[in-house]
């Protein structure tokens, strides 16, 4: 399984200008085939801190992703936006055991 943990600054109202275009992207990755989850979450002590996760089978599902439209569409929605990746991370896991 590949893991990508992401995170992004964003700027004054640029949550609610992407929502439309966050919650589309969401939707599309979730109905890819080797999607895992795809999942965005506000950070709890800072709401200008956008935490990106993102589980794929394996790295072939992660690279049809970036070549998808709704990849294509979701970037050029960004561009206008004040939005600034901070991290992109890549790890490769198994499939995990409950903790509890």
């Amino acid at each position: 399984m590949v893991i990508v943990l992401a995170t992004a600054k964003l700027g004054e109202d640029a949550l609610e200008a992407g929502r439309e275009a966050l919650t589309a992207m969401i939707e599309a990755s979730r109905a890819e085939k080797g999607c895992v989850e795809y999942a965005y979450a506000l950070d709890i002590l800072d709401p200008t801190l956008l935490r990106i996760t993102e589980k794929w089978v394996d790295d072939a599902a992660l690279a049809a992703h970036f070549q998808t439209p709704h990849m294509a569409a979701f970037q050029k929605a960004l561009a206008g936006l004040d939005v600034s990746i901070q991290q992109v991370l890549k790890f490769e896991a198994d499939e995990g055991s409950p903790l509890m």
